[in-house]
């Protein structure tokens, strides 16, 4: 049949199941953090994301299932491909929604929809071999910027409950109208680094929610300092620690780091077919020392070990990034593609999935999804724990205050609400003490 018969077929089957109803795809993909990973029987990921998001604007209905042989697609000895590109190719799937790199030799054998994300060749190493900062500056790089601001945050957020239980809790300040709160906001920001340098700034809180609110500052500064204090060891006894490595270049021109990555693999054709005398002698380095990695998980774990640059797709890189936080990518990115869905040849579908593809870029959905799968979770442990003794903390102040406002609301013959009102406002703005009313017999 020739090209223009099977669009007309196709077009013409299409407008039948669109008559009936939604049409039902088979879609195949690939078990790839973060793109899609097993949720008990389900699937969840950036490109079931995408697939959804793209089944509303188009209205169709699919049936997705994970390729046999856990491949992408390439062609055998025989010229035959296999993977998810052989499935679409043999029609045993509509689709293929997964990590597909655009390429010439896929673009023959099946039609590809615009790119919905896009990415390059990059390398990750320790973050201790990257540097080239002062002294000073390489200090401050044993943690990544996001990590400084989450401390910053936490020592805010920390000093400002202290301050709140301090004035809420009547254990902490019983008498507002005769006594002084020794918690002041500034006393409360020099105790928070008190305790952070291990020091101590007394006076310490009385209460029981100022105290959870301390031990559990207390814990996590010492989490945070053993952090520290590890990295500073591995960047104290590192011999390459005056050694800049922040591009390509850099990496084919030095001898003390070894540098490698998956044989076989798109990236490693790269290197093998390109022109540029840099990269073909990162290619004939890998080839001649063998230093390649069985897969990006192996390339990950010798790069954390120091002594190694693991050379991968940028987007692979980032997400280990995040999820090692001793680890860095180089800022420089070579040999730019496309990540795209995989279609047969002359299907009606092609058209209208890319300008989906376009509308979820121009609205902002896949930058959504991005930054959804790719977070980072270096401080999410520590925050988690913190942000729960603050909850804690600022709970038992509050049901303190509650308990003493319940009394007060009894004696006086008062609603316990109005009672506990004032005394928020006296110790926060200043108001009229709470003074017991006299009984009859005191009056007579």
């Amino acid at each position: 049949m020739t090209p223009l018969g099977l669009i007309l077929v196709s077009s013409a089957l299409l407008a039948g199941v669109c008559a009936a109803g939604p049409q039902v795809l088979k879609v195949t993909t690939i078990k790839e953090e973060p793109y899609a990973m097993s949720k008990g029987s389900e699937l969840e990921g950036f490109c079931i994301d995408l697939l959804s998001a793209v089944s509303k604007k188009l209205d169709f209905k699919y049936d997705i299932q994970l390729v046999k042989d856990s491949r992408y697609g390439k062609t055998d000895d025989s010229g035959n491909w296999n993977g998810m590109i052989g499935e679409v190719v043999r029609g045993e799937a509509d689709i293929a929604v997964a990590p597909l790199t655009l390429t010439a030799k896929r673009e023959a054998a099946v039609d590809m929809t615009k790119p919905f994300m896009q990415t390059g060749l990059s390398f990750i190493l320790r973050k201790d071999l990257a540097s080239d900062d002062s002294q000073f500056l390489s200090l401050l790089n044993l943690f990544s910027t996001e990590m400084w601001m989450g401390v910053l945050v936490a020592y805010l957020l920390t000093s400002v409950c202290i301050f709140l239980v301090s004035r809420i809790s009547p254990c902490e300040w019983e008498q507002p109208d005769t006594e002084k709160n020794i918690f002041t906001l500034s006393h409360s920001f020099w105790y928070t680094v008190g305790a952070l340098t291990l020091q101590g700034a007394g006076p310490h809180p009385k209460a029981l929610s100022g105290r959870v609110i301390t031990s559990i500052w207390w814990l996590f500064s010492l989490v945070l300092l053993a952090c520290f204090f590890a990295n500073l060891s591995l960047w104290l006894h590192s011999d390459n620690q005056q050694q800049s490595i922040k591009s390509f270049e850099d990496l084919a021109n030095q001898n003390l780091i070894e540098y490698g990555t998956i044989k076989d693999s798109s990236s490693f054709a790269f290197f093998k077919n390109s022109n540029n005398p840099t990269y073909h002698r990162i290619y004939e380095h890998i080839k001649n020392a063998q230093s390649y990695s069985l897969n990006a998980e192996e390339g990950f774990r010798r790069a954390l070990k120091g002594n190694y640059a693991f050379i991968g797709e940028s987007v692979s890189l980032d997400l280990a990034v995040a999820r090692y936080c001793n680890l860095t990518r180089a800022p420089e990115i070579i040999g730019m593609r496309g990540y795209s869905i995989a279609a047969p040849l002359g299907s009606p579908l092609v058209k209208n999935l890319s300008v989906a593809i376009l509308q979820l870029s121009e609205s902002g959905e896949l930058d959504y999804f991005r930054s959804k799968w790719w977070a980072s979770s270096c401080i999410a442990k520590n925050g988690k724990i913190l942000a729960l003794g603050l909850g804690l903390g600022l709970f038992l102040a509050l049901m303190e205050l509650a308990a003493q406002s319940h009394k007060i609301a009894n004696t006086q013959q008062k609603s316990c609400c109005s009672v506990m009102s004032t005394e928020l406002s006296q110790r926060f703005r200043g108001g009229e003490p709470t003074t017991p009313e006299p009984s009859e017999k005191n009056k007579a």
